[in-house]
């Protein structure tokens, strides 16, 4: 598409160059009855100078600085010799090219040889080797044209400002893209770890306890931590493979279809979940991803300060909004410590962080008859027809 667009133009530029040069050398031929000066030179000049004149243009793109410094000259020559009838197009056209392309010092270096040049030319041919009227009028008619060039270049100029500050703040927008990326891979990192770490040193202490009087129970928590581990390393292998620049497809990220597997999980570390989920299966995929690492996480922090414990999962959506309430009894042993007594802090930091990215709200604290209770409301984004 950028091609044909570019062909477009050049074609554009062939054609206005052809018809300044027709036009120029058509005013060789022009007769003296409005009052004008008339071109009384050879006619191989009138169509080197129409030539000069005219057909630059066609590359101004290319060349912008030479074919302001040809056209420029050709000009002036054709106002000397009263052979012009227009205040400057082809300077202006360049000049145009010129504030648009070329690196601001050039740019404006020649700007300001190519004014005093017009402007002197357009005067001498007006006012001193063949005056048609008063000085007043050539002041006009340079005036006229340095008007013509200056504004030339400088909606080139104003045009390559905007075209900057543009590709400047689709700089700023990847960058801040680039950064909820990391953001987000970050808090899948921390929930993927935290959680299967949890899990791990919860049946590690399993092990170590039963490991003498149930060899057995020790046999299936060590076989649980192996099943975790693997789990695990492949979360972290997919969460991290957006950094990979090539090799195989990633595998799916983690959907709601995956939360009777961390309930089971939980269970093996001595949480007694009770799951219900409803009217999620039309979730948009983000959406999804987003409620199982809520989910997930909320789990965690259940086997790491709960456990053995009894918790209550709910996970809801309808054509508004999807709603997920977890609670938990509470550790049998003793009281549950409070969030700004938990290590890290980050879990349920995480929760509210990935709950306002989608506009919701959550509500999290212990409650009155014992236990935690974590309320998330997030608006509904349903999965896109295939």
């Amino acid at each position: 598409m950028r091609h044909t667009v570019g062909r477009h133009l050049y074609a554009i530029d062939l054609a206005t160059a052809l018809a300044l040069t027709l036009v120029y050398v058509g005013f060789s031929g022009m007769t003296a009855s409005d009052g004008q000066p008339v071109y009384s030179g050879p006619a191989w000049l009138a169509w080197l100078i129409g030539v000069a004149v005219g057909l630059p243009v066609a590359f101004r793109r290319r060349w912008p600085l030479p074919v302001l410094g040809v056209v420029l000259a050709a000009v002036t020559a054709a106002s000397v010799l009263d052979l012009t009838r227009e205040p400057y197009a082809a300077v202006g056209l360049a000049a145009y090219l010129v504030g648009l392309a070329e690196p601001v010092r050039r740019s404006v270096t020649a700007l300001a040889v190519a004014l005093p040049v017009a402007a002197g030319g357009v005067y001498l041919g007006e006012a001193v080797i063949t005056p048609a009227g008063g000085r007043q009028d050539a002041l006009g008619v340079a005036a006229l044209a340095l008007l013509v060039i200056g504004g030339s270049w400088t909606a080139g100029f104003v045009i390559r400002a905007r075209r900057a500050e543009t590709r400047r703040e689709e700089r700023r927008r990847d960058e801040r893209v680039r950064d909820q990326e990391r953001l987000h891979m970050a808090r899948d990192l921390h929930d993927i770890v935290s959680h299967n770490l949890s899990l791990i040193a919860v049946r590690a202490g399993v092990a170590a306890h039963v490991a003498q009087d149930d060899p057995q129970e020790a046999r299936n928590a060590l076989r649980a931590i192996e099943e975790t581990s693997r789990t695990a390393l492949a979360e972290m292998r997919r969460t991290l493979g957006v950094l990979r620049t090539e090799g195989a497809p990633l595998s799916p990220a983690p959907d709601l279809s995956g939360l009777g597997r961390l309930a089971e999980e939980a269970r093996r570390a001595g949480v007694d979940v009770e799951l219900t989920v409803r009217g999620a299966e039309f979730l948009a995929e983000g959406l999804q991803l987003t409620v199982y690492r809520i989910v997930q996480e909320g789990l965690t922090n259940t086997v790491r300060h709960a456990a053995p414990t009894h918790c209550r999962i709910r996970v809801t959506a309808d054509g508004e909004a999807v709603r997920v309430h977890m609670t938990d009894d509470g550790p049998k042993g003793g009281p549950r410590p409070s969030p700004g007594d938990l290590p890290g802090g980050h879990g349920l930091l995480g929760i509210r962080e990935r709950v306002l990215a989608y506009g919701g709200s959550v509500e999290a604290g212990p409650r009155p008859e014992g236990g935690f209770a974590v309320s998330v409301h997030l608006p509904v984004e349903r999965k896109r027809a295939a």
